[in-house]
């Protein structure tokens, strides 16, 4: 399993605003800033977010974008769940209704049917609020400011 570029930068959207004060919008200018994603790029990202109810988008000039959902119930898989085409290990387990034909006599399908549950109930458990704690951590002590996020 790969996770995109854009499933990637949605986490990170996500955590920067689930580490800013509760209720704040921010504008698609600070976030590209921040981020360092293109605002067309961003934009693209942004509205799969607002779609997907994880964040509310406002105009005007104190509009920007603030998170819809708890940090505390918001959880990676949710997150990448909205933004990724498929998180399935193997292309077998994307779409049931067109399974293998070989599935009944496969002998490796249990083992990406369990990798698949592991990957589900670990990203399932990590929360957007547990995820700023840390951001907020590193911030405050790293020295190095707006520059936190990893490399893609």
């Amino acid at each position: 399993m790969r996770i995109s570029t854009k499933g990637r930068y949605a986490l990170r959207v996500m955590i920067d605003l689930a580490s800013r004060k509760e209720g704040e919008f921010v504008k698609l200018q600070d976030l590209s800033t921040h981020q360092q994603i293109s605002e067309k790029y961003l934009e693209g990202i942004l509205g799969t977010l607002v779609r997907g109810n994880f964040l509310e988008g406002a105009r005007g000039k104190t509009g920007g974008y603030r998170l819809k959902c708890n940090p505390k119930e918001c959880s990676v898989w949710d997150i990448l769940s909205q933004t990724e085409t498929s998180v399935a290990p193997v292309a077998c387990l994307d779409d049931k209704k067109n399974a293998c034909k070989r599935a009944a006599i496969c002998v490796t399908l249990p083992v990406w049917t369990e990798l698949d549950r592991v990957i589900r109930d670990y990203l399932g458990s990590v929360r957007l609020d547990q995820l700023a704690k840390k951001t907020q951590k590193v911030r405050g002590t790293s020295g190095i400011g707006k520059d936190w996020n990893c490399e893609l």
